[in-house]
């Protein structure tokens, strides 16, 4: 086991006030790496890595020599996935392209993060354009094991104490499911509530960004940096009334997914919540056939000049997504370009004429498989994923291998704000806190 404790907000805080020497923490995490990163391996390799970050971290405290003023992430390691532009590093999308082709200005999501303090620790392995081609990245639970993907860099770099925050993306279940098998918390945030410039699409329709923390406070200290238009929730309910996703859908979850779910579901009755349980996804099959049939459209599309350059370079799951695509119609695409919209009419429908504040139910339909060939199944990210729903995995039960189980929780489109701020809530009940 490699996880090692590291939440964002108590480490920045004793950063910023000098509690904690900036310099003494980089050598301290990069000794980490050297030791861990061999068993883990979710970055991507970079000479020098701790002389870079030593000079910026130099830089930082003469940027904020006055301890009063410095920002809200000050000496923060923040990993990247591998599919956003950063200045001064090589982007591959997980791929064996050359990495000219990705070449483009950095990212804004990026350069907020940087100018709120954070330091760039490095690119974090994915798979490979996003998709389901898995990377190097093994579980720090259990390395024999997934750490999930297409964001595996991102949640094992968390749990592994590299970082206290990494950025992934989420085109089915990248942060969600990845973040439940690492045992770390993942933010998918509302579609387009983050920016999406500088990254590399899988398909743009879907693509969401997130990230992971190990704690809530961190969680809520970077969503207002992030997310455009953030408002502070100023009344709140106490508790609010939490939706169970009967029928089909739920059934999708392995037996000993739903039995600690249940649990859960015990906990949170006895600790006052309001649980309704209502049927919906009665066609959940028509509603993955849709998301994967939009993702491999919309992937023969944003790769059109890359793959006709460089198919032989692109591995067979990705090759195969793209050759679908490409035979998918622009009135058929147009459809399925219709359906996110139509389905998240119909989850909010529902929700306002059940009375649900949030939905809640497994992250993923299992623990971590035993393999790193897959990435795991993404079945109960993809309705909410699709719909462009906000979520978040709290990491709160274990299956009996140990290997750490997710709660995913999930708000109405746009109101990210309440469901941060519902969080905490949920996880003092559930003992995760």
């Amino acid at each position: 086991m490699y996880s090692a404790p590291f939440p964002l907000a108590a480490t920045v805080k004793a950063l910023r006030s000098e509690q904690i020497g900036l310099e003494t923490y980089i050598n301290d995490i990069c000794a980490r790496i050297e030791a861990t990163e061999p068993y883990i391996e979710a970055l991507l390799p970079e000479e020098n890595r701790r002389g870079r970050l030593l000079n910026e971290a130099v830089a930082l405290q003469k940027r904020f020599p006055d301890p009063a003023r410095r920002p809200a992430l000050y000496g923060a390691l923040l990993g990247v996935k591998d599919l956003f532009h950063i200045d001064g590093f090589a982007t591959h999308a997980g791929s064996k392209l050359p990495p000219e082709v990705f070449h483009g200005p950095e990212a804004s999501c990026i350069r907020k993060l940087r100018e709120a303090g954070a330091l760039i620790l490095g690119l974090t392995v994915a798979a490979e354009f996003a998709y389901f081609e898995p990377g190097t990245t093994r579980n720090p639970h259990n390395p024999e094991h997934t750490p999930g993907g297409s964001s595996s860099g991102s949640a094992a770099a968390v749990v592994a104490g590299y970082c206290q925050l990494a950025l992934g993306t989420q085109t089915s279940g990248s942060i969600v499911r990845p973040a439940a098998f690492c045992g770390v918390i993942g933010f998918k945030a509302t579609y387009g509530r983050i920016a999406t410039d500088g990254l590399i699409f899988c398909a743009p329709t879907l693509d969401t960004l997130g990230y992971f923390t190990q704690d809530l406070a961190g969680l809520q200290l970077v969503a207002p940096l992030l997310c455009q238009g953030w408002q502070p929730v100023a009344s709140l309910p106490t508790k609010p009334v939490l939706g169970i996703p009967e029928g089909p859908y739920l059934a999708l979850a392995s037996s000993e997914a739903l039995a600690v779910f249940e649990r859960q579901v015990a906990v949170l009755e006895k600790a006052g919540y309001t649980l309704r349980r209502v049927p919906i996804f009665q066609d959940i099959d028509a509603i993955h056939h849709r998301h994967m049939r939009l993702v491999c459209a919309e992937m023969a599309r944003t790769h059109a000049d890359w793959f006709g350059q460089y198919e032989l370079l692109y591995r067979p799951r990705t090759t195969q997504a793209i050759h679908e695509g490409l035979a998918i119609s622009y009135p058929e695409f147009d459809l399925y370009r219709a359906s996110p919209g139509a389905l998240r009419t119909e989850i909010e429908t529902l929700m306002e004429s059940a009375g649900i504040d949030l939905w809640i139910c497994p992250s993923a339909v299992g623990p971590a498989p035993a393999s790193i060939a897959t990435t795991g199944d993404a079945a109960m990210n993809v309705p909410w994923t699709h719909a462009g729903l906000p979520t978040i995995s709290l990491p709160v039960g274990s299956a009996a291998n140990g290997l750490p189980l997710g709660l995913q929780c999930i708000g109405r489109f746009q109101c990210d704000e309440y469901l941060l701020a519902w969080a905490p809530g949920l996880a003092e009940a559930l003992g995760m806190v």
